[in-house]
């Protein structure tokens, strides 16, 4: 099993930064990947961004030259640094991780961003 606990979110002003963090534990060995995902009110969970054991990264495009996703081993955490935000990035972010060999599923219980004056 993995376990994830995410931190860092709050409230911002338009324009500004927060950085997220996902602390991992557990069977972290197994892990392939992780992401971050976002959700707001009313709509559908979405990817923000992914790094796989490799370093590989991807985004979403409502979020590419904005937000960076970056992971240190060492301290088994994977962390989004998201820069230039706007209202729409209002949402709960989920950190996830795939493991196993038949890529379980694991998420954190997720952290509040919110963007506004």
């Amino acid at each position: 099993q993995v376990q994830l606990v995410e931190s860092g979110g709050g409230l911002v002003q338009p324009g500004g930064s927060l950085r997220l963090s996902c602390a991992a534990s557990g069977s972290i060995f197994s892990i392939k990947s992780m992401a971050w995902y976002r959700q707001a009110p009313g709509k559908e969970r979405e990817l923000v961004a992914s790094i796989t054991s490799s370093d590989s990264t991807n985004y979403g495009d409502s979020v590419k030259g904005r937000f960076t996703i970056s992971r240190d081993n060492a301290k088994n955490k994977v962390y989004l640094q998201m820069n230039s935000l706007k209202p729409e990035d209002t949402a709960v972010y989920y950190c996830n991780a795939e493991y196993g060999l038949i890529r379980r599923q694991a998420w954190g219980q997720g952290t509040q961003v919110t963007v506004s004056l």
